[in-house]
């Protein structure tokens, strides 16, 4: 299906700033949680908008190790495609730089959030929204 996804040119410096300013880890960690970000924060997006592919490269292995069905999964879910369709690695790296433009706008908003305290107000965001659904 594919080998490797490149995120834009803009956001290959950016994942270096967000992995040293958030701390959660290597750079693949913060391309994944980007891609979920976005998939989580975002309205369904256009492929029409994709961005170069001149930025930071990742290998589908160190991207989303073990957990690559997981990741598609949730793209297909979101656009109603099946796993075999050939826009899904599209997808994947359009919503990765989303996501990496979203994180770094509200780091930005906010310079003295930290790593943990993003993921712990994305958590509770979470359980408030599924709260909502089960009353």
């Amino acid at each position: 299906m594919f080998s490797s996804i490149k995120t834009s040119e803009a956001n290959k410096q950016r994942v270096t700033e967000l992995t040293n300013k958030l701390q959660l880890g290597t750079e693949n960690v913060i391309a994944r949680i980007a891609l979920s970000y976005s998939l989580a924060k975002s309205e369904p997006l256009v492929l029409k908008s994709i961005q170069d592919s001149k930025g930071k490269e990742y290998s589908k292995r160190v991207l989303f190790g073990d957990n690559l069905p997981f990741y598609i999964a949730l793209v297909c879910q979101r656009y109603q495609i099946y796993k075999t369709n050939q826009e899904v690695p599209r997808y994947l790296k359009l919503h990765i730089d989303d996501g990496l433009e979203r994180i770094h706008n509200e780091v930005t908003d906010n310079p003295n959030l930290l790593g943990t305290e993003f993921l712990l107000n994305l958590i509770e965001e979470g359980m408030a929204k599924i709260s909502d659904n089960v009353q």
